[in-house]
């Protein structure tokens, strides 16, 4: 039997079933991703106010903090509305091109929201290491530069993909994706003709971006730490590291459930589809929420005018 006997040619619609195995409750999922959704844009959004308009945040740690305010906000909008079009309202269809549109959109912020973590920790590791040295090195141009580099990196890589399964897949074995957006293997497990290159080059991107900026970061915070811990002074030790523990958290939190949803999805076929789609989907929703968070409670300054804010 011939190929396009027993597949689809195509498809100009894909059918998102939301979470698998979960169809009776997504409505009620739905309300902590809307909650978590509408308090990561306030909460980001205030996040970028004060930063512009304090003129004491206007360090290279802010600025990069900013960027990826913004890369959080544009990453949640680009899920949360379609997931809540199928948990709430029923409408589960999404044309072709707008799917791989929605999925290099949501790699291409994840490649960012791991970029500017690397560069949140450099800038990090050359003011506790070289203090003297960071405002000749991380000058605006710099800046500027480290966010085109991040921007075009995260760009460049992912657009392959896009290219691969448009160029590549012509016939589908199934319309329907199980998932509640169009994630790369999600799409590229439907096709039914050789998938080899797709696959490898997804794990080339993964391990590309994610694994070279945590390799980075790891590589940053131990000398941070042998640096932190050489000082003399115990005061001097907590006030170096106060200034870390935000960005620990964070890039901590981003890398655990990306590691995790990135194994889960390629090599753990034993584990419950709905197990994969809610991790995936926390993973994605869960940084642009807790971000604005962990930085107002743990960044002195944030905090303060924060304060100022709602002060009457």
């Amino acid at each position: 039997m011939s190929i396009s006997n027993i597949t689809v040619f195509m498809p100009s619609v894909f059918t998102l079933i939301g979470i698998p195995g979960l169809e009776s409750v997504q409505c009620w999922i739905g309300i902590p991703f809307c909650v978590m959704y509408l308090i990561a844009m306030i909460g980001n959004a205030l996040l970028l106010i004060i930063i512009k308009s304090e003129p004491s945040l206007h360090e290279p740690m802010y600025i990069f903090l900013g960027m990826l305010g913004v890369t959080d906000i544009a990453l949640s909008t680009s899920i949360v509305p379609k997931m809540l079009t199928i948990f709430w309202f029923h409408i589960p269809e999404i044309y072709f091109d707008s799917c791989l549109l929605q999925m290099w959109l949501i790699h291409t912020f994840e490649g960012l929201e791991s970029g500017f973590l690397l560069a949140m920790a450099l800038d990090r590791y050359v003011a506790i290491c070289y203090p003297l040295r960071h405002a000749a090195i991380f000058t605006p141009q710099l800046v500027t530069q480290v966010a085109a580099m991040i921007t075009l990196r995260a760009a460049i890589l992912v657009t392959p993909t896009l290219v691969l399964i448009k160029c590549r897949l012509h016939f589908y074995y199934t319309k329907v994706i199980s998932h509640c957006y169009c994630e790369h293997m999600a799409i590229v497990k439907l096709a039914a003709e050789d998938v080899r290159v797709n696959k490898i080059y997804g794990l080339f991107v993964a391990f590309t971006v994610a694994g070279l900026d945590l390799t980075c970061i790891t590589l940053s915070y131990v000398q941070i730490f042998i640096t932190v811990f050489r000082l003399p002074q115990k005061e001097a030790r907590l006030k170096a590291f106060n200034t870390c523990i935000a960005h620990i958290c964070v890039f901590l939190q981003f890398y655990l459930f990306a590691f995790f949803s990135f194994f889960a999805h390629r090599f753990g076929s034993h584990i419950p589809p709905y197990i994969h789609i809610l991790f995936a989907s926390i993973y994605l929703l869960v940084p642009p929420f807790l971000n604005p968070l962990v930085y107002g409670a743990k960044t002195k300054q944030i905090r303060i005018h924060v304060v100022k804010m709602f002060s009457f």
